[in-house]
């Protein structure tokens, strides 16, 4: 540690020390001891993919929650955060898979135990990057507690969770229509695919009707042509007159060996679109399949896992997918079957994990049975065991609970958990127990046995999360201490992904909700609103806004492979603010970065992240630093106890008030996740209250040396230095880097912890409640702000001292301005101030103003330059009356009242009426300039 503050603060240099100095002593580890009564509160981290890198959202989530732990752990509770990394199945696999293509080969070349080698070693070495940036930001969670969701101890759990929910015929296998991911070569559930509308196409194509039928044809529509390789049927309405005389009869294939039945549908078929009459490929699309189950047709898979055609596409067979679709557009044409196209917007399924277009698709996987998971859960909700904030989101989560669909959690994957499951080839009973592996078949003892192949979604493994990372299914004092969890904090677009399958898991494994409450946070978005996206070019890498980087990097790593003018030209459209921030990001550091996250409202959907308010916060550490900085040399010798001082002085009263109620809004706003309450709270009151008002008045007495002013200097020396310190404290847990270093140096407490995390969190009693001093302050302020207001308008050069008088007719007023005559003198900067009861003739060349009661007058005369002072006024009036013209212009435009919204009305009416006040005012004021001469 530096001997001495630097002039400014240097984030890289401060934030670089302090997170090994917490390691060391381990403030971050929570007590297991058995005679340990307090209360815990424990906050599972939101698992980051072993594949990953912090991005924005990261950033803010880990904000938010250490915002939490860190308060938490300042109140004395035995406080938990439990970090670890996710295997993410199919993210980890595609990466390894594509480095094996690079080399020319592909998984299968080298088998199952020789990839798994390779992913293995691709995360050793990759896999704890996202670890090292959340220390970076700052992060106290207790990282000898880490877990990975593929160590032995938690791939235990998962055997156990899926061993007892198939005994207890939670689980079972079937042959089911699921998504397909052509690209992963994997199933996905319905929450992995995303809907996206896309500009598309409607083709209309004729089926012949079979001779013996009569003849002709029946025209259909489709916007994915080849799956006619697959269709069993032709849907008409049953009320459709058009097709009456159809019911029951059939039409050939034009490709296949296949007659297709005719068949009524009334659920399926809305006779108003396209012709009325709808292809049938029940193995190829969720609502045909519900039709194939009323109409028992056969189930035809036309597609193999790499999305060609397999054997039942006839001439078709081995094309891609999409060149399938052209093929058999130019084959339907060919035959004069094909009946044109149109443009058509609809939705396209696409994959979470690859983006490439799904495929529905019939195949035998494995399923858990929701709907009895799920009521207990959605009970723990309504009976409010645990709260869901926002409230919003309680409707939309009792909903998707309420609707909820049996679980595919088989994947066609080797990185994993390998679903314990063993088939037997001799009796084909299935051996389903806890381990890794199995001798032989538990029911006929044959060797010949075979274990399943597929792995487990990893959304099933991180479901068991809350209690997995705690030694689950051993009983053991850290599971009964640290579950439940109190909060878990995560964004609201995985409350289902994840959320609600952690309730449903905590719920049956451990008989309790796995969290009092869930907190959602918003989705972090540019600064016009825009999801970061590096198609859009929006992406801000957190450690280039904390290290500092030039807008070169900043929009190469944004918009990668583009040409940098392009790239520069897309962000600066979606950051506006950054036009006008020089060449790039400074240091801004981890703690104006995390300050600006807490300061959004949580309770908005989306937070439209601006680089310019960063670079404001920055400036807010720079106050803090340089307040401490100045303060330091006059606390020499202060004394700070753990109860509040109890000073004579109306100041000192005034800022510990103030403080107790700043602290009183902080911790209000922790305790209900507004944070925004909390860090705007102590905010106005560290750079309001404390720098620009307190500290200022501060000066003249803590600079007086003589005897007759000792004890007023030493009361406000030891209110400065407790009010420092407590200040500090509070603003640690979301500054924690910058705090630690300035509460290191402050005056403490006897017996201070040795790190300012390990202190107590500031309570509001921390202050002391005085309304009186508040409301005499209040009028002292506004009468200073009313004279410098006189000063800014009029142009008085800052070191210039102005004579000033305040007049009041209440004594009381009067001699509660006496009092303060050194505070009033200090601020204003005037050269002769007197205090008089109302009444008397307002001096030539006084400005006059009133605040609270108290009329201020500001002499100008000598002081203001009377030439001067006119053009100015001039310049003023003639831009008010410009202004005031073209808003009455606006107003008296043809039919704008009547056409325009009545917000917009009345605030182009509120606008106008302010102008004309104005422009009195400066016509007052033209006559004072008259005055000056």
């Amino acid at each position: 540690m530096v001997d001495e503050l630097s002039k400014g603060f240097e984030p890289q240099t401060v934030e670089a020390r302090w997170y090994a100095h917490w390691v060391e002593h381990g403030v971050f580890r929570p007590s297991v001891e058995p005679d340990d009564d307090r209360p815990t509160y424990v906050l599972p981290m939101p698992l980051p993919n072993v594949t990953g890198s912090l991005h924005m959202g990261h950033a803010m989530m880990c904000t938010l929650e250490d915002v939490l732990v860190r308060a938490h752990r300042m109140r004395d509770y035995n406080t938990l955060y439990q970090p670890g990394t996710d295997h993410a199945g199919i993210a980890t696999q595609v990466v390894v898979e594509r480095q094996l293509r690079r080399e020319g080969i592909s998984r299968h070349d080298i088998g199952r135990e020789k990839f798994l080698e390779r992913v293995w070693e691709w995360k050793r070495e990759c896999g704890g990057r996202i670890v090292e940036q959340q220390k970076v930001l700052g992060l106290s969670a207790d990282w000898d507690r880490s877990c990975f969701t593929m160590d032995p101890t938690y791939c235990r759990a998962v055997r156990e969770a899926f061993v007892r929910l198939y005994h207890e015929g939670l689980i079972y296998r079937a042959e089911r229509l699921i998504y397909w991911d052509c690209v992963a070569h994997t199933v996905l559930s319905n929450l992995e695919v995303n809907n996206e509308e896309e500009n598309g196409e409607l083709f209309e194509f004729a089926y012949p009707i079979a001779a013996e039928d009569g003849g002709g044809e029946i025209v259909v529509a489709t916007t994915r042509p080849e799956t006619m390789l697959g269709d069993t049927a032709v849907a008409v309405h049953p009320d459709d007159p058009r097709y009456q005389g159809l019911h029951g009869k059939s039409v050939d294939h034009p490709f296949v060996d296949r007659k297709i039945p005719i068949i009524t549908d009334a659920i399926l078929v809305d006779p108003k679109f396209g012709t009325g009459a709808v292809k049938v490929t029940p193995a190829h699309d969720h609502n045909d399949f519900e039709t194939g189950q009323r109409h028992d047709l056969e189930l035809i898979n036309i597609l193999n896992p790499d999305g060609t055609i397999n054997d039942n596409g006839g001439p078709f067979e081995g094309q891609d997918r999409f060149e399938a679709r052209k093929a058999v557009k130019r084959a339907l044409k060919d035959k004069g079957l094909a009946k044109g196209s149109k443009n058509h917007r609809l939705m396209i399924p696409r994959s979470d994990r690859t983006a490439s277009i799904v495929e529905p698709m019939l195949s035998l996987q494995w399923f858990v049975k929701t709907k009895p998971l799920a009521e207990p859960a959605m009970q723990a909700v309504r009976d409010g065991k645990t709260v869901i904030i926002p409230e919003e989101w309680t409707k939309t989560y009792e909903h998707w609970m309420t609707n909820i669909l049996d679980w595919c959690i088989s994947r066609q994957l080797w990185w994993g958990h390998r679903i314990p499951v063993w088939y037997c080839d001799d009796c084909e009973h299935l051996t389903v127990v806890n381990a890794e592996s199995v001798e032989g078949c538990e029911k006929c003892g044959s060797k010949n046995i075979r274990q399943e192949e597929d792995v487990l979604d990893t959304w099933f493994s991180s479901a068991l999360w809350p209690f997995g990372t705690q030694g689950w299914p051993e009983d053991s004092l850290k599971l009964r201490r640290f579950y439940p969890a109190s909060d878990l904090e995560t964004g609201y677009d995985i409350l289902f992904f994840w959320v609600a399958r952690m309730m449903m898991m905590g719920i049956h494994f451990m008989g309790e909700p796995p969290f009092k409450r869930i907190l959602l946070h918003s989705l972090v978005v540019d600064e016009t609103g825009k999801k970061m996206s590096k198609v859009v070019g929006n992406v801000i890498d957190p450690l280039d806004i904390v290290n500092g980087a030039d807008f070169e990097t900043v929009v190469r790593k944004a918009l990668p492979g583009a040409p940098l003018e392009e790239a520069r030209r897309k962000f600066t459209k979606a950051y506006p603010s950054t036009s006008k921030m020089g060449q790039g990001f400074e240091a801004y550091g981890t703690d104006a970065l995390r300050w600006t996250f807490a300061s959004y409202s949580s309770q908005s959907k989306r937070i439209p992240l601006s680089p310019k308010k960063i670079q404001g916060f920055r400036h807010f550490c720079n106050k803090i630093w340089n307040a401490v900085r100045f303060a330091l040399p006059y606390l020499d010798g202060a004394e700070v106890g753990p109860e509040p001082p109890a000073p004579k002085l109306r100041l000192n009263r005034w800022i510990l008030a103030r403080l107790g109620a700043a602290l009183a809004t902080m911790n209000k706003g922790i305790d209900e996740f507004r944070f925004d309450d909390s860090t705007g709270a102590l905010y106005h009151f560290f750079w309001g209250d404390l720098c620009d008002w307190y500290l200022e008045l501060c000066k003249p007495i803590l600079t007086d040396e003589g005897d007759e002013a000792l004890e007023q200097r030493h009361e406000t020396r030891d209110t400065f230095a407790y009010v420092l310190e407590c200040s500090i404290r509070a603003i640690h847990p979301f500054m924690p880097f910058i705090t630690e270093e300035l509460w290191q140096r402050l005056p403490k407490p006897a017996g201070s912890p040795v790190s300012v995390a390990l202190a107590t969190l500031s309570p509001a009693s921390a202050g002391r409640e005085d309304a009186a001093a508040v409301r005499e302050m209040a009028v002292i302020q506004a009468v200073v702000t009313a004279a410098r207001t006189v000063r800014s308008e009029r142009e008085v050069h800052p070191g210039a001292r102005v004579p000033l008088a305040l007049r009041s007719g209440d004594e009381a007023l009067r001699e509660l301005l006496a009092a303060e005559r050194q505070a009033i003198e200090t601020l204003v900067k005037t050269e002769t101030l007197v205090i008089e009861p109302s009444g008397a003739e307002r001096p030539k060349g006084a400005a006059v103003t009133s605040a609270a009661d108290v009329e201020v007058l500001v002499m100008l005369r000598g002081i203001v330059e009377a030439a001067n002072e006119k053009a100015r006024i001039e310049r003023e009036i003639k831009k008010t009356e410009k202004n005031t013209a073209a808003l009455e212009k606006k107003l008296a435009a043809k039919g704008f009242t009547q056409r325009a919204p009545a917000e917009v009305v009345a605030e182009t009416q509120q606008q106008l009426a302010s102008m004309k006040d104005r422009l009195e005012l400066l016509k007052d004021a033209r006559k004072l300039a008259e005055e000056l001469e």
